[in-house]
């Protein structure tokens, strides 16, 4: 075990979904002694980061081990050779002061340019693939819609997380041997204890609990059970410290300035954070909403997940980032965000599309989502005085909020656009109906526009957010 150092690759045993032992390749990113005995925290090369985790020694296959190369030494200002200008130790202490919050990157699908592909129509088509003709689009006018603060209570003994500033932006650089490591084992959020994914920069003193407390209702993190008992003698919140802007069932959505409820926010984003990768978000939340999901019982508003906006968005990103919590997943909840994200943008009056590039549970949640709506407005086109039924790229955009460039992409990956007798058509076959019939009959979660009751603020006429 001497010879396995960081940077070191080698096959490494794992237990794959289907429960069956494999030996995937993987990389040493950290070797410490517990007990006398080592432990590696390794991650499996071309799988996600958050399958990344701690082995024993038996694990490793020494017989295929991989050592890392050397790097040439960059030359001192003499000219004498003299050590790399960023050693690990300046790394982690710039990264532990700069570190950002992010959601995880991957490369999105292409999308071909409006431009490059003429207006298609539809024809609702029961067996037979039969064309329709092309119908003349319609523009869209676009129309760009542009308290009280205060900070970790340190009571419990507890730091606050380091305050930076920044923009939402997607962001590789903080990709270092800080970031890449999980920090936190375990979280307890009410009755529920989360095992996190990524990193999270909660401060560095809380990184060796077993457990993280924090309350489920105002999300400030405690150190130890009895001081998250403490706490809830005193917090009076039981719900998100916004307005409720809908309610259907037990379901609710609160509207969070990140201006007036900066301290929410800002735990809001470092929870996320434990599931989310790699998109920046910096602790500056003044420019953002954050629409918070909750799920109501009788001891109140448990949060489900949430999404935040920018308050003014050049590019009509109507979600900066999204997270349905783990328990809650494949439940209908993810879906339910998104449709809740482009029912606002309706009551905007514009399309909206969210921040690129998408996780990859994010990219699939979005097509289906794209899929299952677009489809919903093709099969319900009906035919007039016997002519193929037709409907634009603008129409479907206009119906569904849904930006023009993720509806192409959408009937692409669907491969439903055809080029027939010198035009482009779009046709669906008999697989295709069925398919999304079956996944209508299990979409029991959707938003219903009446239970809403939001009024969109101008955000560029205001002097500060």
């Amino acid at each position: 075990m001497m010879e396995v150092i960081e940077g070191c690759r080698l096959p490494v045993l794992r237990r794959n979904q289907e429960n069956e032992d494999e030996w995937p390749l993987a990389e040493i990113l950290s070797v410490k002694d517990i007990n006398g005995r080592k432990v590696f925290y390794v991650h499996y090369i071309d799988f996600n980061k958050r399958l990344d985790e701690w082995v024993t020694p038996e694990r490793l296959d020494l017989k295929k081990i991989q050592f890392p190369k050397k790097e040439a030494k960059t030359p001192t200002k003499n000219g004498l050779p003299g050590s790399r200008p960023n050693s690990p130790e300046r790394e982690l202490k710039r990264k532990l002061e700069a570190v950002s919050l992010a959601t995880q990157c991957s490369p999105a699908t292409p999308v071909a340019a409006a431009s490059e592909i003429p207006t298609p129509v539809y024809a609702q088509n029961g067996s037979a693939r039969r064309p329709v003709s092309v119908g003349a689009g319609r523009k869209r006018k676009a129309n760009c819609l542009g308290t009280d603060e205060d900070s970790q209570d340190s009571s419990d003994g507890i730091p606050s997380a380091p305050r930076m500033t920044g923009s939402l932006v997607s962001d590789r650089s903080h990709d270092d041997i800080v970031t890449r490591m999980k920090n936190i084992e375990c979280i307890e959020l009410g009755r529920h204890r989360l095992k996190p994914w990524y990193f999270s920069p909660y401060p560095q003193e809380l990184t060796s609990l077993p457990v993280l407390y924090l309350c489920e209702f105002c999300l400030k993190y405690l150190k130890s059970l009895k001081c998250l008992q403490r706490h809830l003698t005193k917090c009076n919140l039981r719900h998100p410290p916004g307005n409720e802007i809908y309610r259907k069932g037990t379901i609710s959505f609160f509207e969070i300035d990140g201006r007036k409820n900066k301290n929410y926010s800002q735990n809001l984003c470092l929870l996320a954070k434990c599931f989310l990768d790699h998109k920046t978000l910096y602790y500056d939340t003044d420019p953002f909403l954050f629409y918070v999901m909750t799920e109501y019982d009788c001891k109140g508003f448990h949060i489900v997940g949430y999404f935040s906006k920018e308050k003014e968005s050049t590019e009509d990103y109507n979600v900066a980032c999204i997270l349905t919590l783990p328990p809650y997943q494949r439940r209908g909840y993810g879906k339910l965000l998104i449709e809740f994200s482009y029912e606002l943008s309706k009551v905007e009056g514009k399309t909206g599309t969210p921040e690129k590039p998408l996780s990859d549970l994010g990219l699939l949640s979005y097509r289906s989502y794209w899929s299952q709506t677009i489809l919903e407005i093709l099969m319900e086109l009906k035919s007039e005085n016997g002519e193929r039924p037709q409907i634009t790229i603008n129409e479907i955009s206009e119906l569904t909020s849904i930006k023009k460039e993720d509806v192409i992409s959408t009937l692409q990956y669907l491969n439903l656009i055809n080029y027939y007798k010198g035009q482009y058509i779009l046709t669906l076959s008999e697989d295709i109906v069925e398919g999304h019939e079956k996944a209508m009959m299990k979409r029991h979660l959707r938003i219903d526009s009446k239970c809403l009751h939001f009024t969109p603020k101008d955000w560029s006429k205001r002097g500060k957010w």
